[in-house]
């Protein structure tokens, strides 16, 4: 029976701690982020759900409000009314498109605890292939975070302070091969139809040709067998 050391057995026990420490800390790592996420594929022309997802407050002082600014390639937008929210609307010349949601919290809502706000959205048609941004901005009751950085092309967010809440938008539903589904026509119908009857009356031609084989050879035998 081997016997393992005291010493290897506390660097050990060390080690299974501090692993067990990162692969903690990761996750929460990811999750001091404000996020915004579809509640379906995004695609060009589409319509959808963004949830705008916080857990956290400025350095832990709890949350006050949340504005939102709205990219160019969101057509259009409807805040979802939440409970414990007031909502304000501010759109381009006073009646254009939507620029700026902000919610603002009835009561400061902790850090630690989850919140979640709805955007209902439709994403602009010319938007396909874009990474539309969503800067952020946190307002606490003490201090502000503004998730508003753009990470450079090829790096990674994720190395940013406060980065903002990202949205990819595919092609539209269709499209992604280069083409645009269409429904079958009356002509396609007819094409099909006549493929069809086509290729039955080859079949219906080879069995009559096989069966008229079958008959000729058993008229020959009978002949055979008459004559001896």
């Amino acid at each position: 029976m081997s016997v393992i050391r005291p010493r290897l057995l506390a660097g050990a026990t060390a080690a299974g701690i501090v692993t067990a420490a990162l692969v903690l800390a990761a996750p929460l790592a990811a999750s001091a982020h404000v996020t915004v996420t579809p509640d379906t594929d995004a695609t060009a022309g589409g319509h959808g759900v963004l949830t705008v997802a916080f857990s956290h407050g400025c350095e832990d002082s709890p949350t006050t409000a949340m504005s939102i600014d709205i990219p160019a390639g969101i057509a259009a937008v409807a805040p979802t009314l939440t409970p414990g929210w007031q909502i304000a609307v501010t759109r381009e010349g006073g009646d254009g498109m939507v620029q700026n949601i902000t919610y603002t919290a009835d009561e400061p809502v902790p850090s630690g605890i989850r919140a979640a706000l709805d955007l209902g959205v439709t994403y602009a048609a010319d938007a396909a292939g874009q990474t539309l941004v969503f800067p952020v901005v946190q307002t606490c009751v003490t201090g502000q975070t503004a998730w508003t950085e753009v990470a450079a092309k090829g790096a990674d967010a994720e190395t940013l302070d406060a980065p903002a809440p990202t949205v990819t938008v595919g092609a539209a539903a269709g499209e992604e091969h280069g083409h645009t589904a269409t429904a079958p026509t009356d002509a396609d119908a007819s094409e099909d139809g006549a493929d069809v009857s086509a290729t039955a009356g080859v079949w219906l031609g080879a069995g009559g040709l096989a069966l008229g084989a079958a008959g000729l050879v058993a008229a020959v035998v009978a002949l055979r067998r008459s004559r001896s």
